[in-house]
């Protein structure tokens, strides 16, 4: 399957036909199911509508979008090409759409800190412009406590937004372990079912390792072809960690508890639409002073159904055995709040924060920053470069800067002297609910 765009134009084109047995189990109406393969009308959701034809030399299967909105490809398209990639056995990544024209503008965008490195469960929630911060405590009910949130070194995010009465849930990364996510989700009280997209912004364990024991524990609750998104085939690749404190196998993210899972992997080697309310950066391009922070190494190869296909890999990458990490398929995620601007989660940040909010400014045309949140990686360097990412994040100026998972103190310290009124501390369990009415 690969998708085309240009001219207001979204097709989608895949390497065979159905037949009519592909269509008796399909989302298509009753009146489309007996029609000739030659040509079909199918309908994903309520608004997104294609027509298929089925070309005879070569032999494919071209789909095209009846509604020429220029977004539509990030969103609708990704979420069909999945239904009907499925349809057709075709087990390659779905492809999102470069994001192309505005990004939506958004009345609210509430993100939720599932798992971060630890709690403080006395912090005392606050307002501040445009910004509630809304700390996680016992979870105390009528009854004695008998749990409490799980920290550990990984990260996950829940962001809620809200475009005038339509609200969206996205998934941003998974923690370390599926006991701390799985536990989190139900102390914080959020609906799995509701989710309506994942992002998994790199293939690091402490990002990845949650995921498959979230999919077997909601099995049945989430959305038939939720989308992930991912930022390219290097995301499956095995993984040994390189750096410090010791080398070791780094894991692998299971792509068959994905399929089981009936998740839509989509690649967003591009900037593209999640959810129809925020956008992920796509590949992050080295623009800043900033060095590759790269921890570890790549297994290039497919095992037993495990890693990552070479072909699919940037042409530097394709040779047997390993490689360095290079993170060209990391992402960031963000989201458009009216009137105040980006609310960029950086995830982890191993091309850079400044350049994760600068692709981010670059793919949405949005130049003002009103939060950053996320892992900053910074802990290993050194006084002097810190300085430089201070003064960076100066000249950016965002409202809001949020540091979490492996940022590391002595970034922190430094922003409390340097920016005080910007610097926020959030820890696992924390809501920050920013919201574009001014307060």
């Amino acid at each position: 399957m690969r998708l085309d765009g240009g001219a207001g134009r979204c097709i989608l084109a895949f390497s065979q036909c159905p037949t009519s047995e592909h269509f008796a189990s399909s989302r298509a109406s009753d009146d489309h199911r007996s029609k000739p393969v030659q040509e079909v009308a199918m309908r994903v959701g309520r608004s997104n509508a294609f027509l298929c034809r089925c070309n005879a030399k070569p032999r494919r299967l071209v789909c095209e979008a009846l509604d020429r909105r220029e977004l539509i490809c990030g969103g609708g398209a990704s979420l069909f090409a999945g239904l009907l990639a499925g349809l057709l056995g075709e087990t390659r990544p779905a492809s999102a759409e470069r994001l192309t024209g505005e990004v939506p503008e958004l009345d609210r965008v509430a993100v939720r800190v599932l798992i971060d490195s630890y709690q403080f469960a006395v912090a005392p929630s606050r307002k501040v412009d445009g910004l509630d911060i809304q700390h996680f405590g016992w979870g105390i009910g009528n009854h004695p406590p008998s749990r409490t949130l799980v920290s550990e070194f990984g990260l996950s995010m829940h962001v809620e937004t809200q475009r005038g009465s339509e609200i969206r849930n996205t998934l941003i990364d998974f923690g370390f372990t599926p006991e701390a996510l799985n536990t989190n989700i139900e102390l914080v009280g959020l609906n799995p079912g509701a989710l309506d997209a994942l992002v998994l912004s790199h293939g690091h364990y402490d990002h990845f390792g949650g995921l498959v024991g979230f999919l077997q524990r909601t099995s049945g609750k989430l959305k038939p072809k939720l989308p992930l998104y991912v930022g390219g085939e290097d995301c499956f690749c095995a993984r040994e960690w390189t750096g410090p404190p010791a080398r070791g196998d780094f894991g692998v993210l299971d792509r068959r508890a994905l399929e089981k899972a009936d998740l839509v992997v989509t690649d967003s080697i591009g900037a593209s639409l999640v959810g129809d309310h925020g956008f992920t950066s796509g590949q992050i391009s080295q623009s800043s002073f900033e060095t590759l922070l790269s921890p570890s190494a790549m297994k290039i190869g497919m095992d037993n159904g495990l890693g990552c296909s070479p072909e699919r890999l940037a042409e530097e990458d394709r040779r047997p055995g390993q490689v360095p990490d290079r993170f060209r398929h990391e992402l960031a995620t963000a989201f458009n709040l009216k009137g105040r601007g980006l609310v960029v989660l950086t995830s982890c940040s191993h091309r850079g924060v400044i350049n994760a909010i600068k692709q981010a400014q670059a793919v949405s045309g949005v130049v003002k920053v009103h939060a950053v949140i996320g892992g900053f990686h910074l802990a290993p360097y050194q006084p002097d470069y810190l300085r430089q990412t201070i003064a960076a994040l100066r000249e950016i100026d965002p409202t809001y800067v949020i540091p979490l998972h492996c940022t590391g103190e002595p970034f922190t310290d430094l922003a409390k002297a340097e920016l005080p009124m910007k610097l926020v501390r959030a820890y696992t369990g924390t809501r920050l609910i920013f919201d574009s009415q001014r307060s």
